[in-house]
């Protein structure tokens, strides 16, 4: 399993019995992160065994409270806990003075350091990345400040084709890693053998895109073409599509129609208004545009 996205949240506006406000946990390529931190976040993660020590990346796609009112239980949560690992907060302009301010006020004093990436483009831009992952910035139609992200897993080793490699006595286990990286070998004689011979093919790198609060924004397509899985809200039905257009919302079938522009493999629909008792409709909407639809519930998991 390369890629696996836990559902903690995935309801607009304020927290309910049974709905409860933005946050996702993304584990790609052995990576984790957390993704929004709406109300109420740290009790979902106990609930479906989200560890604590494992997060050390978190992305706020922007500052609307069901999306980061969470944050600063969390962090005071670490403290708590005697967290020392470094914690990395990627989010909107005004996000470190706000969490600050909350420090301050309370009198909160935590052992850990806390870097924040302060977010303010409005173009596409490489957030982070290391030997495996890579996160960018979606650009995204709000009322206020808002990015989506987009997590990549960074082009795989190439695979070594022993039963080729052993048949020159000149390529040694020293040798193997300019293989997988797609290096030709050069033997004594001056015969160059093609690394296509001697390897296979990666492994498919995985991809996943979230694209939170917005109204509908064909400006995305290039960023997320291509992707294994995308989140894209659907605040509203079609039936609705005046006051989506109004708070800068979509409909199922505006994010339908991002899907199926975008060729992802994988639709996820999210961010239900709790004037729908019935979230089904939203797939059933959805999936007139785009087949291979389905919703976010709150402790699903979607695994590639």
């Amino acid at each position: 399993m390369s890629l696996s996205l836990t559902i903690l949240g995935c309801h607009s506006a304020t927290p309910r019995i049974n709905a409860h406000p933005t946050a996702q946990y993304l584990e790609i390529n052995s990576r984790h992160f957390l993704i929004d931190c709406g109300e109420g976040t740290q009790r979902q993660m106990r609930k479906y065994k989200v560890g604590f020590s494992k997060i050390n990346h978190i992305f706020i796609s922007h500052l609307h409270g069901d999306h980061f009112f969470g944050l600063i239980g969390l962090i005071s949560t670490f403290g708590i806990l005697n967290r020392e690992k470094k914690l990395c907060i990627y989010g909107p302009k005004g996000i470190k003075e706000i969490i600050n301010l909350q420090l301050k006020y309370s009198k909160s004093r935590i052992k850990y350091e806390l870097i924040f990436h302060e977010l303010n483009s409005n173009k596409s831009e490489l957030i982070y990345q290391d030997k495996k992952v890579e996160v960018y910035t979606i650009p995204l139609h709000h009322r206020i400040y808002t990015n989506g992200f987009l997590f990549k897993e960074k082009e795989k080793p190439r695979k070594l084709n022993m039963s080729m490699i052993n048949q020159f006595e000149e390529i040694e286990i020293c040798d193997y890693n300019n293989l997988k990286a797609g290096k030709d070998f050069l033997l004594s004689s001056g015969e160059v053998l093609k690394n296509s011979t001697l390897t296979f093919h990666p492994q498919k790198s995985l991809s996943y895109a979230y694209c939170s609060d917005t109204s509908y924004n064909e400006d995305i397509i290039e960023i997320i073409k291509g992707s294994d899985l995308l989140y894209h809200e659907s605040t509203f039905l079609s039936d609705k599509e005046d006051l989506a257009a109004k708070t800068r919302h979509s409909t199922a079938k505006q994010a339908g129609e991002i899907a199926r522009k975008a060729k992802v493999k994988k639709l996820i629909l999210g961010h239900f208004s709790s004037r729908y008792d019935d979230t089904s409709l939203f797939k059933e909407e959805g999936k007139e545009i785009f087949p291979n639809t389905d919703i976010a519930q709150t402790g699903k998991v979607f695994s590639i």
